[in-house]
């Protein structure tokens, strides 16, 4: 009943199959570069991985955008590569060069790699502990969202060392698959495990960025995507709604919620509904790049986004990450917009 103390977030109700209208919305890296708040806090913090270890400051980031725009759910501040980082890796990253990871893994046989390399979930406690203290910190009608890399996206930064380089992990997968599934099922047990653990600290919903998934052939998704996805689904489904993101994979979409099990499905600015049953809950579409415009490209972009979702259940989102060149008030136009 609305009012009463058991308010819950319109988010969650989404992901229970209701539809909202206006739909609840948040923006993939909604706390980051763009809001002159984040900046400061992370030039005090010395770092971005200082910043994502320190349970007041990450808490602090992850609240900025909910106070400035009033979204309907927090993500919480931290990066998928502290899956790689807890197993074992150096994690860094370099200003202007992105996040670096040593050793790379291609420089040795993986089950050699993967016996040199001690899983020690401890190191990911002040995430935890960000979790709990956000939480806390929102209100009844706000969820709050944690996350995870997918196992594939994630061996391709273990492998490489770093982002971009997605056939290194393509090519040691074809020459080796049974080491690579080694590899994955490594990154998808870790997986499970934290997301348990941020389940357990207070997050009302997950999703899985496989951000390279676009990437793969029919087989190879199968096998390196929508299995350890089902795995993970299966591990921890029942504890909170999972929210896949399988980046680019196009008409792949609707085999990928049907044999993955995830309870919604994340579309890029790429994609369309078509294929998926009515009663899934969506997330997205919206072109980043319609947000960064702003104006009247911005106005017809959001229009197109709620016509192409009316009528099933839908959270409004970015087909990707917010651009760090977004002004602040084309989020307050599409704030205003959206519940006009």
């Amino acid at each position: 009943m609305a009012g009463t103390p058991a308010m819950t977030a319109s988010l969650l109700d989404v992901l229970d199959g209701t539809r909202r209208d206006p739909p609840p919305v948040w923006l993939m890296r909604q706390a980051g570069r763009y809001l002159p708040e984040y900046r400061a806090l992370r030039e005090k913090a010395g770092g971005f991985l200082q910043l994502v270890l320190d349970p007041g400051a990450a808490a602090e980031v992850t609240l900025q955008p909910i106070r400035r725009f009033g979204f309907d759910a927090a993500i919480l501040f931290s990066d998928i590569l502290v899956v790689p980082w807890a197993m074992g890796q150096d994690l860094s990253f370099a200003a202007g060069e992105g996040p670096v990871l040593k050793p790379a893994l291609k420089d040795a046989p993986i089950p050699m790699a993967l016996m040199a390399m001690e899983t020690k979930a401890e190191k990911l406690a002040p995430i935890i502990e960000t979790v709990r203290r956000v939480r806390a910190g929102l209100a009844p009608d706000k969820a709050l969202i944690g996350f995870v890399g997918g196992p594939w996206t994630v061996a391709t930064y273990m492998l490489a060392g770093e982002g971009g380089h997605v056939e290194v992990a393509r090519l040691a997968a074809l020459k080796d698959p049974f080491a690579f599934r080694m590899l994955i099922d490594r990154i998808t047990n870790v997986t499970a495990g934290y997301l348990a653990a941020q389940i357990a600290a207070g997050a009302h919903a997950v999703k899985i960025f496989d951000s390279w998934a676009g990437a793969l052939s029919p087989t190879e998704f199968e096998r390196w995507v929508v299995r350890p996805t089902q795995q993970i689904v299966a591990t921890i489904g029942h504890l909170a709604p999972v929210i896949g993101f399988p980046r680019g994979a196009g008409s792949r979409l609707a085999a990928y919620a049907r044999e993955t099990g995830v309870r919604a499905v994340a579309l890029d600015e790429s994609a369309t509904p078509e294929g998926l049953p009515e009663d899934l809950p969506v997330q997205g579409n919206l072109d980043p790049l319609a947000l960064l415009a702003g104006g009247d490209a911005l106005d017809r972009e959001l229009d197109a986004v709620l016509a192409r979702f009316a009528g099933r259940p839908h959270i409004l989102n970015l087909g990707h990450g917010i651009d760090k060149e977004t002004p602040i008030a084309h989020v307050e136009q599409l704030m205003r917009r959206l519940h006009r």
